[in-house]
């Protein structure tokens, strides 16, 4: 969207530098075009590139917001602009100002499955649930900002209390290793700049202006960055949209919106409305959804895009019923010709198992499709296992690699080795692995500990040599379940779980990735349509070497013609000119668990949740309600969620917004003028 042809509003948002700013941003109301202006602005006025800070939350969203600002002001003034998410601006701070909170220069950033592990070593336990269910609430205290003192003081009963405990054994274990979890790359550069006067104005001068998108999305720790962050001068923008805040249960909190003005009186609000996405029937039974909702801010979305088909409101028998009219909707509207591509439609729901039978239904017909958010194979956490083992086989210096390896199995080298081997490594600037074959370690561990460490070296090396003069299926086959037997992974993974049943999947999934493995090994790839083709033979090593450049090319791959089926909570950010909104009951949406009491704040982010659903639509909309559903092992009767009643689809779609008819008037009067001058012309 070029400068010219920003609206009155939008305008005001981009030429405001005169303090604090908050762009109330409705959905599909241009906002990533109000923040890349605006950067342009910033420019214009005077401010360095590099002086210039945007933070979103998603590396997607940070990428596009980088492509659009280099369309829009050049490659080399958009080279040096601060365009990150709030992690990733995290790690940066770390990496320049590790030492003042205890870190060395290269630590190791821990990823969920590693956190699962230190979790269940700190706590004494193999229970996966357990696990996760700490590192959930480790996870939301940090996110409010506690550490282990605070969150022991805050603990509502004993399962909290032991939680506490455990979070302030996985710190130091953390601290042993020179690691950090998600969590810390916010906590800790807020830790620093609150006690740390020389620190914080250091960043203060390097990001003269923020631009923060995506606002409502904050949680506690994200908010007081941002305070820190903008110092008393106060020059930033934060870019949101109170309804659209839907992520209270990970700790975002839509309060931090109400706190804005509370702690920046001069700030200057500014509520986009026009809706460049959807059309009227589409954006009226939005505001009447949301409008139930008590207000923060006022606005009202409104297009210039004409009143459309009607929200078309489908009942179905069951879910199976349901899958089939989807389908039968996607076939009508392609029969039409109104939408060409699959890719023009998406499937919402509100929880991930409503999909299978979405997927059943479109397999059947033969309509290629996607589950977007969706765990893939190489996320589960067994495969991450292994491949742990193979990245270290392929770079020795990869530290969570070897701290992963190192720790699963375990294999009696706790924390208090690790802790000392990550202190020596960062002395001698050299990774934990190089570190282990020191001359000199044994100065600093026991001569049972380095023994230990050397064993597991050994093997390392062994593994690396025989994967490196090991080629074809077979006999890579041969290798690697000698080599899960020999650390004896199956017995770990039946030992880790409850449920022995859970236990033998995952090490199905374990036989599943040696097959991969070796059927590459063996020259044998099979290509997207399925069918396989004979490549050159590969070694084991070789193979590991490609895994994450396969992985790369599969995330950037070419987007292909599939109907999109996604939650709710994933659908957010994206628009398809046709939805099928899934699954519209009670119970389901919105959503309450059997012990769960609906209370009005859980409520209304569920009616936020709806309003996030249909403002994906630009074109059509189909809301799905089940007269009967399935739940847990029964079937009950399906009651319409009361969001239903609340779009008033009941009202005249007819009805003619004040802005279409002034257009169509005015195109009238135009019309009358031409008919007239063209009379006068051939009278004269």
């Amino acid at each position: 969207m070029a400068a010219r042809q920003l609206n009155p509003a939008q305008l005001a948002a981009v030429h405001h530098l005169d303090g604090p700013c908050l762009v109330i941003a409705g959905a599909g109301s241009g906002k990533t075009s109000v923040i890349t202006q605006k950067i342009a602005r910033l420019l214009q006025a005077g401010y360095a590139a590099k002086n210039i800070g945007a933070i979103t939350f998603t590396n997607k969203a940070a990428q596009e917001m980088r492509e659009r600002a280099t369309h829009l002001i050049g490659a080399r003034a958009a080279k040096d602009l601060v365009i990150s998410t709030f992690h990733s601006l995290g790690v940066r701070i770390l990496r320049a100002e590790g030492p003042r909170v205890g870190l060395k220069e290269q630590f190791s950033i821990l990823d969920s499955d590693d956190v699962l592990n230190v979790l269940k070593d700190a706590g004494g336990t193999t229970d996966m649930g357990q696990a996760r269910h700490w590192q959930w609430t480790i996870s939301l205290w940090k996110n409010q900002g506690y550490n282990a003192q605070d969150a022991l003081k805050v603990a509502k009963d004993d399962d909290e209390r032991a939680a506490a405990i455990v979070m302030e054994r996985y710190q130091d274990r953390l601290s042993a290793y020179g690691a950090v979890d998600f969590d810390d790359l916010i906590s800790l550069p807020l830790r620093l700049f609150a006690s740390d006067a020389e620190a914080r104005g250091k960043w203060q001068d390097t990001l003269r202006y923020l631009l923060v998108d995506e606002y409502q999305d904050t949680n506690s720790v994200q908010y007081e960055l941002v305070k820190q962050l903008v110092g008393e001068r106060a020059m930033f923008t934060a870019v949101g949209d109170d309804d659209q805040s839907i992520y209270g249960w990970r700790g975002a909190t839509i309060e931090n919106l109400k706190r804005l003005p509370q702690d920046f009186p001069q700030l200057k609000v500014i509520p986009l409305e026009q809706n460049y996405r959807s059309t009227s029937a589409i954006l009226r039974a939005a505001n009447n959804v949301i409008a139930v909702n008590p207000k923060i801010y006022e606005k009202k979305l409104w297009s210039e895009f004409g009143e459309g088909d009607p929200v078309a409101l489908l009942e179905a028998d069951g879910e199976e019923h349901e899958a089939e009219r989807a389908v039968a909707r996607i076939n009508a509207l392609r029969s039409e010709g109104k939408a060409p591509n699959y890719a023009d439609f998406a499937i919402l729901y509100r929880a991930n198992h409503q999909a299978r039978v979405f997927e059943k239904a479109l397999r059947r017909a033969e309509i290629p499709y996607k589950v977007s958010g969706g765990q893939s194979f190489f996320d589960k956490a067994e495969i991450k296992d292994l491949c742990g083992w193979l990245r270290l086989l392929v770079n020795q210096d990869d530290d969570p690699a070897f701290l992963r390896a190192v720790t699963t199995p375990k294999r009696g080298i706790g924390h208090t080795t690790l802790g000392g081997l990550s202190e020596f490594s960062g002395k001698w600037k050299c990774s934990m692995f190089e570190a282990l074959f020191a001359e000199t370690l044994h100065t600093v561990l026991p001569r049972r500990a380095v023994d230990q460490l050397h064993e597991f070296g050994r093997t390392i090396n062994e593994l690396e040599f025989r994967c490196r003069t090991t080629f074809g299926a077979e006999d890579a086959r041969v290798l690697l379940m000698d080599w899960l037997k020999d650390i004896g992974y199956e017995q770990h993974l039946l030992d880790s779980e409850e449920n022995e049943k859970v236990g033998a999947a995952r090490w199905s999934n374990v036989l599943d990735f040696v097959d991969w493995v070796s059927r590459r090994c063996g020259g044998q790839i099979t290509q997207d349509g399925g069918a396989t083709v004979e490549a050159e033979k590969q070694s084991v090593l070789q193979v590991a070497q490609t895994i994450s450049v396969i992985l790369s090319l599969a995330e950037r791959g070419e987007e292909q013609d599939q109907v999109t089926l996604t939650t709710l909570h994933a659908s957010k950010g994206l628009e398809w000119p046709h939805v099928f909104l899934a699954g519209v009951n009670e119970g389901l949406l919105p959503f309450k668990a059997e012990d769960e009491d609906m209370t009005p704040q859980r409520l209304e982010e569920e009616r936020r949740l709806m309003y996030v659903g249909i403002t994906r639509a630009r074109t059509t909309l189909a809301v799905s309600t089940l007269r009967r559903r399935k739940k847990n092992r029964e079937t009950v009767m399906g009651i319409p969620s009361r969001f239903i009643a609340e779009m008033r689809l009941h009202e005249s779609q007819t009805k003619e917004d004040p802005r279409e008819k002034l257009k169509k008037l005015r195109e009238q009067m135009a019309a009358k003028a031409a008919v007239t001058a063209a009379a006068q012309s051939k009278a004269d």
